[in-house]
């Protein structure tokens, strides 16, 4: 059964096939990796085949396989997903990463805000790893909003990351020492290019940047100065071609601030850190 859900992925053109078949079966299993294979003599229940071959119709209509499942691993913490909220992608650990770093030079407890939090994942990651410092997370959407609340709640941090529903920094209650992003950054015209598991399922909310794809980008560092304390840094992903120009729009918006870049794991120039 695996060897031909795996054939069904591979010949609709879905790479790493066999992978999925496997996430298929476990899903509908509702089994890990290590049981579905120690279970390679059973006999499928009919409710299990049938949940099985409804996950691969989804599959086969390009569904992203983290919705199939319902949830996606990021930074060594499993969150839920679901299709209100941007599946989060390996590229954002690295702004988790360099946001840790900077905390760490920083004296005593800090606050944070997530703008555009999506699932919560940069909340929730830095919310973990830093347990003194107020997190916030920001959303414009209710479906994301609501998406980050289970996954507050399912790690024990509701009470201590509130959720704020508003236009990016304005619903801030007070000045914070981080400010951490991954606005929307395709640029429209891109859109329709995009993988249609991507431009088919992922909110279009969650990716149109506007025409260069720095629309949101641009309006997060106007509004900076006025939301960050002394000595606070901004920390926005994009792509790697809109490095540059978002450079040179960050010092005209923070008069004094420096920018650096920070590459992620494929050493493309992912993170602009913007430090007043």
């Amino acid at each position: 059964m695996l060897r031909a859900t795996e054939r069904r992925l591979s010949n609709a053109g879905i790479g790493d096939a066999r992978i999925e078949a496997d996430l298929i079966w476990m899903t509908a299993f509702e089994v890990d990796r290590a049981e579905l294979y120690a279970r390679f003599l059973d006999v499928p229940t009919g409710d299990a085949q049938a949940r099985a071959e409804e996950l691969v119709q989804r599959r086969l209509r390009h569904e992203p396989a983290a919705y199939l499942m319902g949830h996606r691993e990021f930074y060594g913490i499993d969150l839920l997903v679901s299709v209100g909220a941007l599946i989060p992608r390996p590229d954002t650990e690295t702004l988790v990463e360099e946001a840790l770093r900077i905390a760490a030079a920083r004296a005593g407890p800090i606050a944070v805000a997530d703008v555009g939090c999506g699932t919560g994942a940069i909340a929730i990651a830095l919310a973990t790893r830093l347990p003194d410092a107020s997190v916030y997370a920001i959303d414009l959407y209710a479906p994301a909003l609501e998406i980050a609340r289970r996954n507050l709640e399912r790690h024990g941090l509701a009470d201590r990351v509130p959720l704020l529903q508003g236009d990016l920094l304005a619903p801030l209650p007070g000045p914070v020492d981080l400010i951490a992003s991954n606005l929307p950054y395709v640029r429209a015209d891109e859109l329709p290019t995009l993988d249609p598991e991507v431009r088919l399922y992922e909110p279009r909310e969650a990716l149109d940047g506007g025409e260069d794809g720095l629309d949101l980008i641009r309006r997060l560092l106007t509004g900076a100065p006025a939301h960050l304390q002394p000595g606070g840094a901004v920390l926005a992903e994009m792509d790697p071609r809109q490095i540059a120009s978002a450079t040179a729009f960050a010092a005209s918006a923070i008069p004094g601030a420096r920018s650096r870049v920070v590459r992620d794991l494929a050493n493309r120039e992912r993170i602009l850190v913007v430090q007043t």
